[in-house]
């Protein structure tokens, strides 16, 4: 097994051997201004001039709820199954349709690989678009501002939209 840690996590593909290799990843890495621990124990083995990267990624950051705004610890854990191709097998193409097979792979050049770009990808493609520090998270009151997970608000729960009250009226007058 292979231990890397550094800001520099490339593997020498040549250097790969017949069975493969485990390789052992920790590492801090930034995405929009918040830190993730990431931590990631990858299988890479060498087909031809295909890798094969596969494994599991757990990830943890401070992220904040998009509903309270309160910071809590997110986890992220996705598995990875990443093929990377030479980038020469792509030249002298002028247009190259990506087809479903090749949504899981990647191109590398020369004869390195940078596990870095790649763990990068898989943290920001996991991060959820609106973050929850719980699925029952009440947010802020649109009026007062107030935590409604902490306290009630005095704020009117029923603001009519004014270009929807004559309409209301309307359907008042129909129940009497």
């Amino acid at each position: 097994m292979v231990w890397l840690r550094s800001f520099k996590m490339k593997i020498v593909i040549p250097d790969i051997p017949k069975e493969g290799v485990d390789v052992d990843i920790q590492e801090t890495i930034t995405f929009t201004g918040v830190p993730f621990t990431v931590h990631t124990l990858l299988r890479v083995e060498k087909m031809g001039s295909e890798v094969m990267v596969t494994g599991d990624l757990k990830a943890e950051g401070e992220l904040q709820c998009s509903r309270c705004l309160k910071k809590f610890a997110g986890d992220i854990s996705v598995p990875v199954d990443v093929v990377y191709r030479p980038v020469e097998e792509l030249k002298g193409e002028d247009h190259h349709e990506i087809t479903s097979e090749e949504l899981d792979s990647d191109f590398y050049s020369g004869d390195e690989l940078d596990i870095i770009n790649l763990l990068k990808e898989q943290v920001a493609l996991n991060i959820p678009m609106k973050p929850l520090c719980n699925d029952l998270c009440r947010g802020l009151c649109p009026n007062c501002g107030a935590d409604l997970n902490v306290t009630a608000c005095s704020c009117s729960q029923r603001t009519v939209d004014p270009r929807f009250e004559k309409l209301g009226k309307l359907l008042k007058k129909r129940k009497e």
